[in-house]
Parts: structure tokens; C-alpha cells; sequence
């Protein structure tokens, strides 16, 4: 039988109860953490083998586990007092195989199964369900670190021109078409001509396959023409899988030949700002936060 703990209030997070950090991979976790560590809480980390960085997660009380370990997780998380518990990284989609099943988690293989015939969002969602019927609280990251969402303005000195705005808002307008379909969250648009949209390859292999085709003649566009957008899905759980950016994005963004990148602030989470800003003005691109429905003229 499974045992329901009461929820945490706001009183509780103020008395300092740790928080659980279930990190996949990237350095975005470790912001978390840090911004949660100076707010004055105490966290343990939950790294997930073959995701999270390994010398990073050494600087945090941490406990690893395998992905589809619930029994575990729940075990270590009680243990350690916490009720609360985010989930944060980059974690591609794993296979079957990949999943270590203890007892907890072949009692819920139906939901497991189940949550596999879908798209990313309904994934997360399941395993969110699934987390929360042990009694923890699952909530965003943005939660308990405002600071890591994206304001509207510019990182760096470069803002979009023009055409920039146009593309971007053209972007946009695709990404909100397609959401319905659970896929990617960021489009690439250059001079109104959609050139690519992510699927499950993620924004970087994405970047990567618009940096092949422009080498291949196949983009009509000049270098410095074009955008990357990154946008929330429409109905999404937002407690899941915001749109990400940081510097490995910058650096994309640049090979691909791109003018620059956007995101919807205040639905997107942004990594070591001012790395992305040192890097977009070394690479002469702009990264700028816009509003859902466009880039303010």
C-alpha cells in the first residue's frame, strides 16, 4: 500500500526542509541548486547515471540513481526529509533497456508503459504522476529559482534588426501551430522560410543539421540571416521541460550561421547569462527574450 504524506505549505519551505533535485544532464541543475543553497535551503541531489555530470554532482549531497528507480528515489528522498522535489536537466528520451526496474517500479510498469506512447510532455507528466503518488510534491524550477527564467530584453549588445523580428515572429507563429503535436520547442526561420523544426534529435543536433545544410548550399539565406526560437508548448506542464538556452546554444546558433536566437520570457530558463551574453558578443549574434506574441518594434 502506498503511504500519502501530507503536502508541504510555504511555512515548511520557510523551516528549511530540503529540497530533492533529480538532475539529468548539463549545467543547468547546478544553478538550481545554487540558487536554492544561497536562498538559505538546504538541498540533496539525485543524479541520474549516464546524464548528470559527475564532478559537478561531487560538490552537493547527492544520491545517484538509475532512471525508472522509484523505489530508490523514494527511499533516499524520505530518508533525507524531503518532500519536494524538482526535476531539471537534459535527459534524452531512454529506452527500455535503459531503464533499471527495482520493486516500486514494476508495480507501476502500466503507468510506465503507458507513459511511453506519447510525446516528451506526456512522458514527464506520467513520471510526474508517478513521483507524486509516493506523497512528494513535484514543482518547477522556476519555483524555487526565479532568476534562472529568461526577462524580456537583450543578453550582450547585439539586438534584432528588422528582418530579425519578422523571422522570429514568423517562428513563433509555428511553433504554436505545432504544439497541439507534443514535438520540438524551437524553430529556425531565416527571411520567412522555415528551415528546420526540432524534433527528438534536440535544439543542438537541430542546430547541427541547419550548419550541414548551409554548408551544403541547401539555405539560400547569407550567413548572419535567420533566427532560433525557443517557445513553451501550449498547454504544456510547466513544472517539466521549459525551454532551455545557455552557451552550448550560443555556440550553435553561431556554426549554424544564424543572425541570432530568441526565446519567450518568463516560459523559457536560460543557463550562466552572462556566459551567454560574453559568448553571443564574441560571435557578434544577439539573445534576446521577447514577448509571446513577438519581438516588441
Amino acid at each position: 500500500m502506498t503511504v500519502h504524506h501530507d503536502l508541504p505549505g510555504q511555512a515548511d519551505r520557510e523551516m528549511g526542509e530540503p529540497l530533492a533535485i533529480i538532475c539529468g544532464g548539463g549545467t543547468l541543475p547546478f544553478s538550481v541548486a545554487d540558487a536554492v543553497i544561497r536562498a538559505g535551503r538546504r538541498v540533496v541531489l539525485f543524479p541520474l547515471y549516464g546524464w548528470a555530470d559527475p564532478a559537478a554532482v561531487m560538490r552537493y549531497p547527492h544520491h545517484w540513481i538509475y532512471v525508472g528507480q522509484f523505489g530508490r528515489l523514494r527511499r533516499l528522498a524520505q530518508r533525507e526529509g524531503c518532500r519536494e522535489m524538482v526535476l531539471i536537466g537534459t535527459l534524452v528520451r531512454p529506452s527500455l533497456r535503459q531503464i533499471r526496474l527495482d520493486y516500486e517500479t514494476i508495480r507501476a510498469m502500466p503507468q510506465v508503459l503507458r507513459a511511453f506512447r506519447g510525446g516528451d510532455d506526456h512522458l514527464l507528466s506520467a513520471v510526474g504522476r508517478i513521483i507524486e503518488s509516493y506523497g512528494f510534491r513535484l514543482v518547477g524550477a522556476h519555483e524555487v529559482a526565479p532568476e534562472i527564467l529568461v526577462l524580456p530584453g537583450v543578453f550582450g549588445r547585439r539586438t534584432p534588426s528588422e528582418r530579425d523580428r519578422c523571422d522570429i515572429e514568423r517562428a513563433l507563429a509555428v511553433l504554436a501551430a505545432t504544439a497541439p503535436f507534443d514535438v520540438g520547442q524551437a524553430a529556425v526561420v531565416a527571411e520567412g522560410y522555415v528551415l528546420a523544426l526540432e524534433a527528438a534529435e534536440g535544439t543542438d543536433a537541430m542546430l547541427d543539421r541547419v550548419a550541414n545544410l548551409r554548408r551544403a548550399g541547401r539555405i539560400r539565406s547569407a550567413a548572419g540571416i535567420g533566427v532560433l526560437v525557443k517557445a513553451p508548448k501550449g498547454g504544456q506542464d510547466r513544472r517539466f521541460d521549459l525551454p532551455t538556452v545557455g552557451p552550448a546554444t550560443v555556440e550553435g546558433v553561431a556554426r549554424a550561421g544564424l543572425a541570432g536566437l530568441a526565446v519567450v520570457a518568463g516560459g523559457a530558463i536560460i543557463a550562466e547569462p552572462a556566459r551567454v551574453a560574453e559568448l553571443a558578443d564574441a560571435a557578434g549574434v544577439f539573445v534576446a527574450g521577447v514577448e509571446p506574441g513577438g519581438c516588441p518594434r
